[in-house]
């Protein structure tokens, strides 16, 4: 053994830990190319909608984008249960390159909606088909230690995304092309390398199936239930949660839901999403903790930096720089419970750990103000990443452990599918309520703020500022209007530009709404820490994907 080095070990599926290394280096491109896709639109869509004229249309480029990722993902997962993944994730690297190249060439909002819609059929695959390569070369146990890598990714990307959207779109133009579209050229040459090492290294037998008979029956009523639900999702706020368009979407989604579950129902073993495996406890409970911890997650993490920004005044830059700790503490808790995980076989501990510092970590958040020190902050942020950690790739690993190695990509997509679900639910949620109390609680710190004489100096001197941000509010203020809280939540960016004792009631009313929907999260959380007191533990299986249908095969034969 002294001559062997580290690199030729074999796995059980035979996979030696640097061809493993070399395979986790294309999945992670093509994770990367999702995860920071999301992050580095996020914080620029403002200047490419107002560079398209088009700024009231810029929640569309975003939810195009998530409907069709979100309906490809079971797609994706079931296709590559019956025809092998390779295929299947190379077709989606290189829809999302297309889309992103189409995306940089947009000359309008209308545009760009149509080709985020594109990028995100690409999308739909990266994320569940990498996580399902890897349950086809190492078994459960063996997987524990190497998946912390993907989280690393996912981390890594919510700090560099932000920061990279910042400084991209802040410039004019880079090499002469305008700064806001190398926010999508950069996923180009990045998609390009991860092609070229997934057709290179990525060598996967094929998965022969029972049937090939293709469910586009339930992916086009899945289609027709999702996106009216997704889009009141993301614009019930806009239009009212009980207006006439609303109420269509409800209506239309509902019927499309029930007549996807009929269809699955009879397309059997060949359903997108086979109706069989929620007969599986373990699993079913685990995709409802998924859909729970998506809720939580998303919805809570997306006010982090709306609170560094807003309240505490950071730039885009500077508040990814500032949720650092967050991505470290999830690294921390996914590399610790993967590798105990790989040691000890036992995993149930780890979801229990992870919840409840999840819980902790948001109800800790809830508790900042608009003058608590940066630092402690940041404690919170650690805390809650560091249950994050703990906590996804136990899940996944248990969810992928579940069902049969036969089902390893619906399992895998499924997973995603539900937690991308509850992500979108938890964010149109904890929006909604966010701006259903900004208004009331800005006008109630405006109204405190009045019988401080301090304030009413800083008015005063407003009114003869050379700031128009100050003198436009306090003008207004002197002449009794008191639309000033709704104007700013038009644009969140003018209270960085007031006085700061004029800019204090914005900040403190922004920190109490945030205070409240941080609590909602923590009740959010705590219920899928309930769940996973319920949660049964399989035993980890030792082997792979491949083992198992090698198996499989050897059996049929005796």
């Amino acid at each position: 053994m002294s001559t062997t080095t580290a690199a030729s070990v074999e796995s059980p599926a035979g996979f030696t830990h640097r061809q493993i290394l070399t395979i986790l280096s294309g999945l992670m491109l093509g994770m990367l190319l999702a995860s920071l896709d999301q992050t580095i639109v996020s914080t620029s869509i403002r200047t490419i909608a107002d560079d398209l004229q088009g700024y009231s249309m810029q929640a569309w480029a975003t939810t195009a984008y998530l409907i069709t990722a979100t309906i490809s993902t079971p797609l994706y997962g079931k296709l590559s249960d019956m025809f092998g993944r390779k295929p299947f994730l190379l077709t989606a690297i290189g829809l999302f390159i297309i889309g992103s190249l189409l995306c940089t060439l947009a000359q309008s909002m209308y545009q760009l909606a149509a080709f985020r819609a594109f990028q995100g059929l690409g999308a739909g695959g990266l994320m569940s088909l990498a996580l399902a390569v890897m349950g086809d070369i190492l078994g459960p146990r063996e997987r524990a230690r190497y998946q912390g890598y993907f989280l690393a990714v996912f981390g890594v990307s919510s700090v560099l995304g932000p920061v990279l959207g910042g400084l991209l779109a802040g410039q004019d133009t880079i090499l002469g092309i305008t700064g806001w579209r190398w926010v999508f050229l950069v996923n180009v040459p990045l998609g390009l390398l991860a092609l070229v090492v997934v057709t290179r290294v990525l060598q996967l037998p094929r998965k022969p199936h029972a049937t090939h008979r293709i469910d586009f029956a339930g992916a086009l009523v899945l289609a027709v239930g999702l996106v009216p639900l997704l889009i009141v999702a993301e614009q019930g706020r806009v239009w009212g949660w009980s207006s006439t368009g609303s109420l269509i979407c409800y209506a239309v989604g509902a019927l499309g839901l029930m007549a996807f579950v009929a269809i699955e129902k009879y397309m059997g073993d060949a359903a997108l999403i086979p109706l069989r495996i929620f007969d599986n406890m373990t699993f079913a409970l685990g995709v409802i903790i998924s859909f729970v911890v998506g809720a939580a997650m998303f919805g809570g993490l997306l006010l982090l930096p709306q609170y560094l920004q807003v309240v505490r005044g950071a730039s885009p830059t500077e508040a990814g720089l500032q949720m650092l700790p967050m991505v470290l503490g999830l690294m921390a808790g996914s590399i610790l419970s993967g590798q105990l995980i790989s040691r000890t076989g036992r995993y149930r501990v780890f979801p229990v750990v992870g919840a409840a510092m999840l819980t902790l970590g948001l109800f800790l958040l809830h508790l900042l103000d608009a003058h608590s020190p940066l630092w402690l902050a940041m404690v919170f942020m650690a805390i809650t990443g560091f249950g994050l950690g703990n906590l996804m790739q136990p899940l996944t690993l248990a969810l992928q452990n579940a069902l049969p190695p036969k089902d390893m990509g619906v399992s895998t997509a499924s997973a995603t599918f539900f937690r991308q679900i509850g992500g979108t639910l938890g964010a149109a949620v904890f929006l909604s309520i966010l701006f259903s109390l900004l208004t009331p609680d800005i006008t109630e710190r405006m109204q405190q703020a009045a019988g401080d004489p301090g304030y009413q100096q800083a008015v005063i001197e407003g009114a003869r500022s050379t700031n128009p941000a100050d003198a436009a509010l306090a003008k207004g203020l002197l002449a009794g209007d008191t639309s000033a809280a709704g104007q700013v939540l038009e644009d969140s960016s003018i209270i960085q530009q007031l006085d700061p004792r004029l800019a204090e009631p914005f900040q403190v009313g922004f920190a109490d709404s945030m205070s409240t929907v941080f609590l909602v999260a923590t009740c959010v959380a705590l219920l899928a820490l309930l769940l996973v007191l319920f949660w049964k533990e399989v035993p980890l299986r030792m082997h792979s994907g491949i083992q198992a249908a090698d198996d499989e095969k050897a059996a049929e034969k005796l």
